[in-house]
């Protein structure tokens, strides 16, 4: 009998977590999907592919070609397109689909959040806000921000952005996890009056969140797109387990 072939569809903390957690058992096959956009991804445990598959069509092709018996889509929050793809790929071949998203941020009473829908809206928003703005939106989006040639910007990414960018731009290159007593510094030392980010959620990168707060900053918060219809989300790798009927059998 041929193992069950679940692809993870990855890039985040949760779809390496649950590779591991997959490659525990040895009736399954476990192949995790990246984009390919970070230079350096972490570890990831099972077989690995690089590189997008050409469409929902491409992907649909590839899932009856390769016999996977569930997709797992736990890319990012924000990877709107492919978790469109993916949610038509399944439904094309019949392939159950399972979306893994950790769950999203929330404000406290102290918390000073602007909620926008998009990157346009947080761009247009700012100049009303401050003057010296940290940027982590990651290295794909700013585009959005480039014309905003009186504001001085501090963006930090995993890699380095490409433009087009705003004209004052200083780039950090940092991976999390971040403590809070380095953000407070890091907003400090750069004289930061706003934070913008999106509603990635995680503790990964929450700290900036706490930090802000502490300051009595506010935040520029971009909003999750929503979720394709029928598609509902899993809020962790436990229940993932669960929807694969394999939760019994963790340690």
């Amino acid at each position: 009998m041929s193992p069950r072939h679940v692809l993870i569809l990855g890039g985040t903390t949760e779809a390496r977590e649950l590779a591991a957690a997959l490659t525990k058992h040895p009736g399954v096959r476990v192949t995790t999907s990246l984009a390919g956009r970070v230079s350096r991804p972490g570890a990831v445990e099972g077989d690995v592919r690089v590189g997008g598959f050409g469409g929902a069509e491409g992907l649909a092709d590839w899932l009856r070609a390769e016999q996977v018996d569930t997709v797992v889509d736990a890319t990012h929050p924000f990877a709107e397109s492919i978790t469109a793809n993916a949610a038509r790929a399944a439904t094309a071949t019949g392939v159950p689909a399972v979306v893994l998203r950790r769950p999203g941020w929330r404000p406290g009473p102290e918390d000073r959040w602007h909620e926008v829908a998009s990157l346009d809206e947080a761009a247009a928003l700012l100049p009303s806000l401050a003057r010296r703005v940290f940027l982590t939106t990651g290295r794909l989006g700013l585009a959005a921000f480039a014309h905003l040639t009186d504001l001085h910007f501090v963006v930090r990414s995993v890699d380095p952005p490409e433009p087009p960018m705003p004209p004052h731009t200083e780039v950090l290159l940092a991976r999390g996890p971040f403590t809070t007593a380095d953000e407070c510094a890091l907003l400090r030392e750069h004289r930061i009056d706003v934070l913008v980010t999106k509603d990635s959620g995680g503790e990964a990168t929450s700290a900036k969140l706490t930090a802000a707060r502490e300051l009595a900053l506010p935040v520029v918060v971009v909003r999750r797109p929503p979720l394709p219809d029928g598609v509902d989300a899993v809020p962790g790798v436990a229940g993932v387990l669960e929807r694969l009927g394999l939760a019994r059998d963790c340690h």
